[in-house]
């Protein structure tokens, strides 16, 4: 095991990168950060904070240089960037995993490789190939690169809106045909070198604008669609060899089958419950692979229900964080983001059940509620 002490590092420096931070430094361990922005959210909690471009081989050169191990914190890192820093310390994700999973067209061939099912689609690289895809319709449109929170999306109908919104991404897109779910849902999962998983409660969660809103654990399904999301969590990870944390999202359908929506090589938003509520969280895990510790116990202590904090809450000025912190079972955990602008992850609250299974989901939904601004209405 690499002792504490010890520098480890981590490409991106954003909530994710400043939420590793703070684990590793709680068990002892300096930290540095490779991000282009001075004041990005994990800055405040780094040792060291290296600013330059993600393709900057000379910031590579330091960071492998001060590091004995390197992770990241989001999957858009150049892949050659982990390859060049693995021939100096251990890495986890290896760069192949990430280059996968960066490419959706990649990543589904993968994902069916494994023996996991998806969403019919089709890989589209020209107008050519919109040919013969009236069947992938109505369907979702998706760049094949740096595609996030509903970003680098376009629902599509009719063949004529499918063209148009290929000519408006300019580059490769993925066609998926709309599958009619009942839930969406999430597995984080981690496996170390040496071949051990675990994996974290199956988390329910529920979008807005194509934004994670709210996740809660456990998931209200039932038990052997639970053991179904757990097992194909673990079969992906073991089919690719994979060495790090990496949450599955997946699409209840109403058949009872579970479809693989995306693979996120990373800690994950839906997993931010386990910092609160579960015996080792997300990231800490994400350390116990990096320094080669045995795995943490990921069992649920309390039932969670998490809510994202985005920009659109600042509209009228700092949110009264008095309502969230006068709730005794819920906690609060701001980003340190400088500049609130609509759709920004900007922070996260999580409420904690008090005794029993049941994710205490009503009361998240009425804190997010009490901190909403209300629309503004007409005098007289």
């Amino acid at each position: 095991m690499i002792a504490p002490g010890a520098w480890l590092g981590v490409l991106g420096g954003g909530q994710l990168g400043r939420m590793f931070a703070a684990a590793a430094q709680n068990h002892g361990y300096r930290v540095a950060i490779l991000d282009p922005e001075p004041h990005c959210p994990a800055s405040a909690f780094a040792d060291e904070h290296i600013i330059a471009a993600y393709d900057d081989q000379n910031a590579w050169r330091q960071m492998a240089a001060r590091c004995v191990a390197i992770t990241t914190e989001f999957e858009n890192v150049p892949a050659e960037a982990l390859r060049f820093l693995a021939d100096h310390c251990f890495v986890a994700p290896k760069a192949h995993h990430v280059a996968a999973f960066q490419d959706r067209g990649e990543e589904k061939a993968v994902l069916t490789e494994a023996g996991l099912e998806v969403a019919p689609y089709k890989r589209i690289e020209r107008v050519e190939d919109l040919q013969g895809c009236e069947h992938l319709l109505p369907g979702i449109l998706k760049r094949i690169r740096w595609g996030y929170d509903g970003k680098g999306q376009a629902r599509v109908k009719t063949v004529a809106e499918l063209q148009t919104a290929f000519e408006n991404f300019e580059g490769p897109c993925v066609l998926e045909k709309q599958v009619a779910l009942v839930k969406e849902l999430s597995v984080v999962a981690a496996r170390d070198r040496h071949g051990n998983i675990v994996t974290y409660p199956t988390a329910e969660n529920h979008h807005e604008r194509g934004i994670l809103d709210t996740s809660f654990a456990p998931a209200h399904i039932a038990p052997e669609t639970d053991a179904l999301a757990q097992s194909l969590a673990r079969k992906l990870v073991a089919h690719v060899d994979y060495v790090g944390v990496l949450c599955v999202e997946l699409f209840l359908l109403e058949d009872g089958k579970l479809l693989v929506n995306e693979i996120a090589p990373r800690p994950h938003n839906s997993g931010h419950y386990t910092l609160d509520a579960c015996m080792t969280s997300q990231f800490e895990q994400q350390l116990r692979v990096l320094i080669d510790a045995p795995l943490g116990d990921t069992r649920l202590t309390r039932a969670a229900a998490m809510v994202n904090l985005l920009g659109d809450l600042w509209r009228d000025g700092e949110p009264d964080w008095e309502k969230i912190m006068a709730a005794p079972h819920t906690r609060l955990h701001l980003y340190g983001k400088r500049e609130a602008r609509v759709g920004r992850k900007m922070g996260h609250f999580t409420c904690l059940g008090n005794g029993g299974s049941e994710a205490p989901l009503a009361e998240a939904i009425r804190l997010k509620q009490a901190l909403t601004p209300q629309p503004e209405t007409a005098a007289g």
